[in-house]
């Protein structure tokens, strides 16, 4: 029996791409794990411009001084090292908008391809330091995922979908969200922050035993 897995996240968040890696980690020892996943936007700067700002720009006037903003990236750093996760902070220039990211993984669940994208965009910003509020760099990621490149541009150049993102990401805020990443289980069950690989295995192992 299939449990439905809603996760609301931002690719520029750093605990959603590591909460990201551990859910998979828990997956791959629970092949026949009952989750249909599906993703949703929660942008963590609404207001970001287009172009985005200046990534210590951005951190300095949000968290404080430098010594403090890299307070703030030891767990981040530790907790990607203990997953081997790829973390390259100093390729990491600035600090897009992710109103076009988010729409682009909208697009991208309408073809079935959702989940090739989130992990681009996390693997694009983290890992590789590109600029997911780029076109370019969104029209790349399209591609590579299977998606047509040029019905995309198309659709970026637009306002497709925009007042929908927004209005999704008012909506889970008005619903009391506050930070992601957020996990909601059979539209029941509420789950917040980075789970430990751990949890997900007790998590899909109590699922199993109740539908046994």
């Amino acid at each position: 029996m299939s449990t439905k897995l809603d996760i609301f996240s931002d690719p520029v968040c750093p605990w959603c791409y590591i909460g990201k890696a551990r859910l998979e980690r828990a997956l791959e020892q629970r092949p026949d794990h009952p989750f249909i996943i599906e993703w949703h936007p929660f942008m963590l700067a609404p207001d970001m411009p287009p172009e985005g700002m200046d990534r210590r720009e951005y951190l300095q006037a949000k968290f404080g001084p430098p010594e403090q903003v890299a307070k703030l990236h030891v767990p981040i750093l530790e907790a990607c090292e203990e997953i081997g996760l790829p973390l390259a902070l100093e390729k990491m220039e600035r600090n897009p908008s992710t109103l076009n990211a988010h729409r682009l993984i909208h697009w991208a669940g309408l073809e079935g391809r959702q989940h090739a994208v989130v992990s681009a965009l996390f693997r694009a910003n983290f890992a590789e330091g590109r600029d997911i509020g780029d076109r370019a760099v969104l029209l790349d990621i399209a591609e590579a995922a299977g998606l047509d490149r040029a019905m995309i541009a198309r659709l970026l150049d637009s306002d497709a979908d925009v007042a929908d993102i927004r209005a999704r990401d008012a909506e889970i805020r008005a619903r009391g969200l506050r930070g992601v990443p957020g996990f909601l289980l059979g539209r029941q069950y509420v789950l917040s922050g980075a789970q430990p690989v751990e949890t997900w295995l007790d998590v899909i192992d109590q699922i199993a035993a109740a539908s046994a």
